[in-house]
């Protein structure tokens, strides 16, 4: 294999973000200053039917204080699904509550409301679906359930940003919603997160709780961490929000251009209504095969992928003393079948008819 090697995923930071950086350390405002302010009120404008918005460094950063300015802690339960990235579970173990695994549906990978029914305690607190590759979960199922049960909604957007159901944007669910501004999201502040909250009680207690506690110098309030935003960070994502329905119609572009021609595998439905930003594309392949068909992808076509995610949280070591004593039959299956191709806006035409091809021919020839 000659031809250059085509990458799962691909930060866009270009000359405009560049400039903006050049103007933070000229300034001599570098941490918390008018740059974090004016992305927060942005994102909430564009993202989040002007929800109020509150910066923190980290996606990870952002749901551990959004549930601790919701309340939760020791005593609590939170329902979470198994088959994501680990720190979705563990925000909810870092408050001391104990994170509840349930199933997910098959087409969207993203919680299934009927095993989140299941799931219910006279302890639970919450429930905490995962928009997981940029498809929203199925949040009037889901509502249901928690409006039933008197429970809260926390979103985990990470993956989801301007993604839709029904014509509401995910983040305007719950009370509150995370989103995650990593290098290889759709798009990035280089490292940060935002979390978008339905009520001014929350936004202000996260305001405290990324700030040591206090909103006045010196005047602490609660016992606060350090997870503030730099002003760095936050022009970085002023020029990439400016540059994201762009980047998320090409996600959508290249996502149909593989709807229509890859075959043999099994591509990501839609369910009517959504709108899909396609953080990852992922498709489904004979579990026996999979990881085969990832190692000739990338030796034999020049085609990386990722598999997200090879072990459900509720096997992790880390997480097993919270794993359920029932199976989670459609997280395991998904765990061995996944495969996440390119979908970045940065692929070329050549690029996309190169994955398709060598998806095709592997699939073809049984990996």
């Amino acid at each position: 294999m000659n031809q250059s090697l085509i990458p799962a995923a691909r930060p866009l930071i270009g000359e405009e973000e560049r400039a903006a950086v050049d103007a933070v350390l000229r300034s001599g405002m570098v941490a918390q200053g008018p740059q974090v302010a004016a992305f927060e009120e942005e994102f909430g404008a564009a993202l989040v039917a002007g929800r109020r918005c509150q910066a923190v460094s980290s996606g990870t950063a952002g749901l551990h204080v959004g549930l601790l300015a919701a309340g939760v802690g020791p005593g609590d339960e939170v329902i979470v699904p198994s088959f994501t990235f680990a720190a979705t579970a563990n925000s909810v173990a870092l408050t001391g509550a104990r994170p509840v695994f349930a199933d997910i549906d098959p087409d969207s990978f993203c919680l299934d409301a009927a095993s989140v029914r299941a799931a219910v305690s006279e302890r639970t607190r919450g429930i905490m679906p995962v928009h997981l590759y940029g498809h929203p979960a199925d949040m009037d199922s889901i509502g249901a359930v928690a409006g039933e049960h008197g429970l809260e909604i926390y979103e985990d957007a990470a993956q989801a940003h301007g993604a839709s159901l029904n014509g509401r944007m995910v983040g305007t669910w719950g009370r509150f919603a995370m989103f995650s501004l990593y290098p290889t999201k759709n798009m990035t502040s280089g490292e940060g997160g935002m979390v978008a909250c339905a009520d001014e009680e929350v936004a202000r207690a996260v305001r405290l709780l990324r700030n040591q506690g206090m909103e006045r110098q010196y005047a602490n309030e609660v016992v606060g961490l350090n997870v503030r935003m730099t002003d760095i960070h936050a022009a970085i994502g002023r020029v990439q929000l400016g540059k994201l329905a762009g980047w998320t119609a090409q996600r959508q572009a290249n996502a149909a251009f593989f709807d229509a021609n890859l075959a043999g595998v099994r591509t990501p439905p839609v369910a009517p209504g959504a709108v899909h930003v396609y953080h990852q594309y992922t498709i489904r392949v004979d579990g026996a095969e999979r990881d085969a068909m990832v190692a000739a992808l990338r030796q034999e076509h020049g085609v990386g992928t990722g598999v997200y995610y090879p072990i459900p949280n509720h096997r992790l070591e880390s997480l097993a003393r919270y794993a359920p004593d029932h199976e989670l039959v459609q997280t395991e299956r998904a765990a061995a079948e996944v495969i996440s191709l390119p979908v970045h806006p940065s692929l070329s035409q050549q690029d996309l008819e190169r994955v398709v091809a060598g998806v095709n021919a592997v699939a073809k020839a049984g990996a």
